[in-house]
This record gives C-alpha cells, sequence and structure tokens, in this order.
C-alpha cells in the first residue's frame, strides 16, 4: 500500500497526534466503525452510537445487521462482501434503522485492512449522514407520481366531458326546430360544463396542496 508522501515522512509521535486529531475532528460529524474479519464490531464512535440509538457496548461484538433496516436486497450486501472480501475498498449507500424504530441513510466506504501477508484483520468504514438528501429525492418522487396520477384522472374527466359537448353541439344542430330537445340538452351541456368547472378547481386545490407543502419543507 502506497502512503502520502506526508505520512511517509511524520514521525511516530507525530502520525499519532494526526490520528487523535482525525478521531476528534471525524467524531462528530462521521460514523466510523471498525470490525474484525468475520464483521463482528469492535469500535464505533460517537456519532455511530448517536444516530444509532445503540451504547458503544451494545454495539461492540455484533455486527451491522443489528442496525439492518431490511431495505437492501440480499444480493446488495452480497456484492458488498465480495468487494470487500477481495481486498478492494467498497462505496454505496445504505438505509439503516436505529434502536427505536427510526430510519436513517447512509453514503458508506468500507476499505479492507491487511497484515504484513497481505491477509484481511479487519474492515474499516465511514459513512455520512445524507437522510436528508435522501427524503428529499423521495418526497420529489412522490410528488410527481401524485401528479402524474392526477394529470391522468383530469385529463380522462376533461375527454370525456369534451366529448359529450362536442356531441350535444352536434345534436343541437340536428334539432334546431325543436325546443323540447335543444332544452334538454342545454340541460346536458350545464351538466358537462359543471363536471369540467369541478376537474379545474380539483387541479387548483391539488397545486395548492403542492405548493403548502413546499413552504413546510422549506421553512427551519
Amino acid at each position: 500500500m502506497q502512503y502520502h508522501p506526508i505520512i511517509s515522512r511524520l514521525s511516530k509521535k507525530e502520525l499519532i497526534r494526526l490520528i487523535e486529531a482525525y478521531q476528534i475532528a471525524t467524531q462528530k460529524t462521521i460514523f466510523c466503525s471498525m470490525t474484525d474479519a468475520n464483521g463482528v464490531i469492535t469500535y464505533a464512535n460517537e456519532m455511530f452510537c448517536k444516530t444509532s440509538k445503540y451504547s458503544e457496548e451494545e454495539l461492540i461484538g455484533k455486527t451491522h445487521n443489528i442496525v439492518n433496516a431490511g431495505y437492501h436486497p440480499k444480493e446488495y450486501f452480497k456484492e458488498m462482501w465480495d468487494t470487500i472480501a477481495s481486498g478492494k475498498p467498497w462505496h454505496g449507500e445504505l438505509k439503516n434503522r436505529a434502536k427505536d424504530g427510526t430510519y436513517y441513510w447512509l453514503d458508506s466506504v468500507i476499505v479492507p485492512m491487511k497484515d504484513e501477508n497481505d491477509v484481511i484483520t479487519n474492515y474499516f468504514s465511514l459513512r455520512m449522514l445524507i437522510t436528508e438528501k435522501k427524503q428529499a429525492l423521495e418526497d420529489r418522487s412522490k410528488y410527481i407520481s401524485e401528479l402524474e396520477n392526477m394529470l391522468f384522472i383530469i385529463s380522462h374527466k376533461m375527454r370525456h366531458s369534451i366529448s359529450n359537448i362536442l356531441s350535444l353541439i352536434t345534436l343541437l344542430e340536428d334539432y334546431a326546430n325543436n325546443p323540447d330537445e335543444i332544452l334538454k340538452m342545454a340541460g346536458y351541456l350545464k351538466d358537462s360544463a359543471l363536471i369540467l368547472d369541478g376537474v379545474t378547481s380539483e387541479l387548483s386545490g391539488f397545486i395548492s396542496t403542492i405548493e403548502q407543502k413546499n413552504k413546510e419543507r422549506q421553512q427551519p
């Protein structure tokens, strides 16, 4: 393994101080954990414990299955394990479940650590919390789905009403000399117009709901 030139020039004491500074810097913002070669947790930092709601004592000796949300398919974790077991780093997103049942998303990097004989002894993980980013994407997808569904319903209702109006206009032309028939068709036209008015009101209400949700999301 090649090290950064600056690290290579550091003395043992300087390297220890660098590691301590790195640990302090990451403690509050980055998830950090270490496992043995079998994936059993041997270290979990403050951020990991805080977000997962598990104490360090509860995490040590367990695997990361303790926070598995059951969201990802088995193939996803198989690909992860195949990658790190081959000695390569793995990068991906993981949805986890905290002790209290809440969910959180992590952008994760897992790096295999090897001994002098090139045998994997540990796995070192660094993770960034991306829950808000994932929630925003999920909300956007939900809004788009709702909008598509609403537009489909509105389009269907409008096409039906417009088709009725056009047919009635044709009949009006045929019954121009029959007042009773004209009055009857006028009633049908009014009904179709009321349906169209209801559709536009429904669309306006839907748009207002989306705007309100967007305002609520933007509030601190």
